[in-house]
């Protein structure tokens, strides 16, 4: 654990133990909070299609961050626009003195065809890598904005009886840095001050997933994966498909590698202590048939939740891909870039929020202990700044087993609107019930 964790630890307990100064005054009552919900749902709704059939890249998102800023300004709030390019931070200051509590969106679409078949899929389009690609919402990031641009309405109508500060923080690029860019949204975020002035006490934020809808699920300490981004160049010498031993065949090179990532992982991480996945996604390499071409691009993601293990490991995967070229006669670049780290849920902060969601969604819907999942989320490099709790909300279709439902980042992914209450119920519960403890 980090100094700076240590640290957030600390000043957590003494929030928890010991409160703010703050007036003693009754809790904000669930049903004006329900009822507050329902009346902004429809317009949620409204958002979120319209931001599906409008989705946007990473740091492109400049039609979604305007739509945000100005209903927190139509709100009366305080906005910062530009906070990690097209970030936006909007701040509520309660009518009562207290605490400040962060809560976060994610607004970034990726480089995925939509097929969901929806009357407001998008087919918009954008760029990456200098390629011309369709863009679409294919992890639910568009339900997110919707969600807390629903909650931030919900808590402006409260803003005489809270006691404390809000913050919103509505960010960019969480899918990762684009290329040529040395940080992701979060990372970005975070340098240039979505933290500061007011600095949070906590910081919760939601992810939409395939689960029974209406469920929420997390687990205290490791939660998410930590995700590395693992870049392979191959050199080799070109030849004539037909006179392979002629030059240095960087193919075969490149499918040993693969094989070698693969048992390397399955055979050397023992799996019952912590998961681990070391996948390569991606192989670029030649333009004709019958030629063996002189250099052969590999890329993929290491998923890992134990940090010295995952240091032995990059070490180890490195030497063999090196023995491998060698083996060959080809020559290999190896880098690791991480996209994001641990998402690690403060222990105490998980133990106060769970009855607080159980409030929202009802007994029987939250799972406090949910298994880690190998999928990454950069809302841990906000977690480790400030104490913070990250959880998931299912919203698998009605009736349809969720280990059967389009996978976030697919093209049939799809969220069930009758979810989205429930996310702007956990957003404000959150806040108002952090800033209300005694």
């Amino acid at each position: 654990m980090t100094i700076r964790r240590l640290l957030a630890v600390s000043t957590l307990s003494l929030a928890l133990s010991a409160g703010f100064v703050q007036a003693q005054t009754a809790p904000i009552a669930l049903e004006r909070i329900e009822a507050a919900v329902a009346a902004g749902t429809p317009r949620v709704t409204a958002w979120r299609r319209d931001l599906h059939a409008n989705p946007e890249l990473g740091f492109a998102e400049t039609r979604t961050a305007a739509m945000v800023a100005d209903h927190l300004r139509a709100l009366g709030m305080e906005v910062r626009t530009g906070v990690g390019k097209t970030g936006v931070v909007g701040v509520l200051r309660g009518g009562r003195p207290g605490g400040t509590v962060a809560l976060r969106a994610d607004m970034d679409a990726l480089p995925v065809l939509e097929a969901t078949g929806l009357p407001f899929a998008s087919t918009a389009t954008g760029t990456y890598m200098g390629n011309t690609v369709p863009v679409a919402h294919a992890c639910g990031h568009d339900a997110h904005v919707a969600m807390l641009m629903g909650a931030a309405e919900v808590l402006a109508g409260m803003k005489d009886d809270i006691a404390g500060t809000v913050v919103f923080i509505f960010q960019p690029a969480e899918e990762g840095a684009p290329p040529g860019e040395p940080l992701g949204g979060a990372a970005l975020m975070i340098q240039e001050g979505a933290l500061a002035d007011p600095r949070p006490d906590a910081i919760f934020g939601l992810h939409v997933v395939p689960g029974r809808p209406g469920t929420v699920f997390f687990r205290p300490q490791g939660f998410m994966a930590a995700s590395d981004r693992i870049d392979i160049v191959l050199h080799g010498r070109q030849t004539h498909g037909a006179w392979p031993w002629k030059g240095v065949d960087v193919i075969a090179a490149s499918a040993q590698i693969v094989q070698t990532i693969n048992t390397l992982t399955a055979r050397t991480i023992d799996p019952t202590t912590t998961p681990t996945v070391f996948t390569i996604a991606t192989l670029d390499a030649g333009v004709r048939y019958n030629i063996i071409p002189d250099r052969a691009t590999l890329s993929g993601t290491l998923r890992t939740f134990d940090i010295a293990q995952r240091d032995d490991l990059v070490r180890r995967a490195e030497i063999a891909i090196d023995n491998v070229a060698e083996t060959f006669g080809a020559t290999a670049e190896f880098s690791v870039r991480q996209n994001a780290a641990l998402v690690f849920n403060n222990e105490e902060l998980s133990a106060w929020l769970a009855p607080i969601l159980t409030e929202a969604a009802g007994a029987g819907n939250v799972n406090a202990g949910s298994p880690p999942t190998t999928v990454a989320e950069d809302f841990s490099y906000l977690s480790q700044e400030v104490p913070g709790v990250f959880y998931h909300l299912g919203g698998s279709k009605d009736g349809v087993d969720p280990s059967t439902s389009p996978p976030n980042h697919s093209p049939g992914f799809d969220v069930n609107e009758s979810v989205l209450p429930l996310g702007v119920k956990t957003h404000v519960l959150s806040a108002i019930r952090f800033l209300e403890r005694q």
